[in-house]
This record gives structure tokens, sequence and C-alpha cells, in this order.
């Protein structure tokens, strides 16, 4: 990779409460935990890292779009947002590069809600029940995607 190569990760929903929103569930790690694992791991590979993390749908299907002029590839948690949201979902399909979903918690082991990801179905990968590694997961499948599309 070249340190002009850009990675996007798109956060939705009450993702910016991550270390106090029932850390029960999502652990205690922060969003600035997060960024900060993700910016060591985007280094580690010579990448740049882009970040969002917004509550609002539009914001979000917008961000996709952007990124996908920008970025290699894309690490989404569309949140609540994964369980009804075609505008994601569609904006996830039209970007260019690989996409990986994320998701902290395990949802199959949750309410019937969280166990039907339709956004899911626009994703390359899907990583779940991780923590906050589930990130860094997925930014090393977007990258083994990425690098085979290009051979």
């Amino acid at each position: 990779m070249t340190s002009t190569h850009r990675i996007s990760v798109i956060n939705g929903p009450n993702l910016g409460l991550l270390g106090t929103r029932e850390p029960g569930i999502y652990g205690t790690g922060t969003e600035e935990n997060l960024i900060g694992l993700l910016e060591e791991r985007a280094a580690d590979h010579g990448l740049i890292l882009e970040y969002l993390q917004s509550d609002v749908e539009g914001e979000i299907v917008s961000a996709i779009s952007s990124a996908g002029s920008i970025s290699i590839g894309l690490i989404i948690n569309p949140a609540a947002y994964s369980h009804y949201s075609i505008a994601i979902m569609d904006a996830m399909k039209a970007f260019p590069g690989p996409v990986a979903e994320v998701h902290i918690s395990q949802v199959f082991t949750r309410d019937p809600i969280r166990r039907q990801l339709l956004t899911a179905r626009a994703a390359d990968a899907v990583v779940i029940g991780a923590g906050l590694r589930s990130y860094i997961h997925a930014m090393d499948i977007i990258l083994e995607l990425f690098q085979d599309r290009e051979s």
C-alpha cells in the first residue's frame, strides 16, 4: 500500500457513545480508543484513515458516496440502520471497492430485530461479535479483498 491509499470507516447512530452506552454489550472501549486502534492499523499498512460517526442516515449515505471516490475500501457499522435502511444498503452496493460491515456485539444472540441485517446484503464481508477488534479484522479483510482485485 502507499500512503496515498485511504480506507473509510463509517459508524452509525449512538456509536459516539461507546464506553458509556451499555458497556455490558458494547464493552468499555471509547470512540477515541477505536479511532486509535484504526489509525494504528491503517498506519501499519501505509493507509490514511477517513473516519466518520453520524446519527443521521442521510449523512451516512452521503459519506459512503463521497468515500467511493477517495478510498480503496469501506468499513461500516450502520448500527440500528442495519436493520432497515435501504438507502444505506443501496449506497454500500454502489461503493466501488470492497465493503465490510461490522457489529461490535454478537447480534445473533440478541433480540430478534437485531438478527436481521438488511445492509449486510451489500457487504463483501461481515464481522460480528469481536468487540472493537471487529474493525481491525474488517480492515485486514478489506486489504486482502483489495489486493485480490488488483492482482
